[in-house]
């Protein structure tokens, strides 16, 4: 590993000693991250099953009222009893990792600084948000558990300067959920491509991959021209969202919210396929017109099924 890999990780341990409380009691499947090093990094609550964040849509809009008999699931090919199927109102963990380079300056800062307050506004008491901004930096400028007002108070203290690390500030934003119960979304905001990232594509991307976090993209400018956005988005069931100049970012980023809400959660306990290593998941609907996305595996730790 690089020198400068070695240099971040070593702000992401002091980050997340100082930001991830206690990890939750251990079950035989766990979604997991393998670190640029190839330690296991755990990003979920332990538990007993699996847990597919699952979004259903026709037309880009979201389909509701679907059941557990409109689901097929398959776990390296094997289909599987799935055990419920439903939106959750569970507590979201949402992470806004911003970029935050000189090309941000301007009326860009003004309409992100009023997207990201709608975002927090839009959410519930029982969520939490942290905020991460990142240029040739990263900044975990607001951790999970602290008071919306103060993610508020640091929007209006931003300030655009530098070059653009969207790979380094995209792994600390998923490493602020390690660990965390709940679902957790990341949404990353940025108008260039990488310049000053540590960190290379298939690093972060692998550790997307294996989070459990959803990620959605939300690029402008040349951002719009950098395929690994996608990357990011797909590995994780999450969406790249693509704007054109003088788009309504804040209409965006209220309607990742809507959509988040909209997904639904499928729990399963695997069957027939082995306690370990990475488990390529296929989830379909069984009905026509829709599209699903939903992220395409998880890591099983192994240990005895109940």
């Amino acid at each position: 590993m690089s020198r400068g890999a070695r240099r971040l990780l070593a702000l992401v341990a002091a980050f997340v000693c100082t930001t991830v409380g206690p990890a939750q009691p251990e079950g035989p499947y766990v979604l997991a991250a393998q670190d640029p090093q190839g330690q296991r990094t755990v990003f979920t609550s332990r538990t007993q099953g699996v847990i597919v964040d699952v979004l259903v849509t026709e037309r880009n809009r979201p389909v509701t009222g679907l059941a557990v008999s409109d689901f097929e699931l398959r776990d390296n090919g094997v289909l599987q009893t799935i055990d419920a199927a439903e939106i959750s109102d569970a507590p979201l963990n949402a992470v806004l990792a911003l970029d935050m380079s000189g090309s941000t300056a301007g009326q860009r800062l003004v309409d992100l600084r009023a997207a990201s307050a709608a975002f927090v506004n839009g959410l519930r008491p029982t969520d939490r948000v942290a905020l991460t901004t990142f240029n040739h930096a990263v900044a975990a400028r607001v951790p999970l558990g602290e008071s919306f007002a103060a993610v508020d108070a640091a929007l209006n203290r931003l300030k655009p300067s530098g070059e653009t690390g969207i790979l380094d500030g995209v792994y600390v934003a998923l490493i602020t959920t390690l660990a965390e119960a709940g679902r957790s979304l990341v949404i990353v905001f940025t108008d260039g491509r990488d310049t000053a990232s540590w960190l290379v594509p298939d690093e972060v991307v692998q550790g997307a991959r294996r989070s459990n976090a959803v990620v959605y993209t939300v690029a402008t400018g040349n951002a719009r021209l950098w395929s690994v956005l996608t990357d990011l988005a797909d590995v994780t069931g999450g969406r790249r969202i693509d704007l054109e100049p003088g788009a309504d970012l804040r209409r965006q980023f209220e309607r990742i919210l809507l959509e988040f809400r909209s997904r639904y959660v499928l729990t399963f306990t695997p069957k027939g396929v082995s306690d370990d290593g990475f488990h390529q998941l296929s989830v379909r609907v069984r009905r026509g017109g829709v599209e699903v996305k939903a992220r395409p595996g998880y890591i099983a730790t192994g240990g005895t099924r109940p």
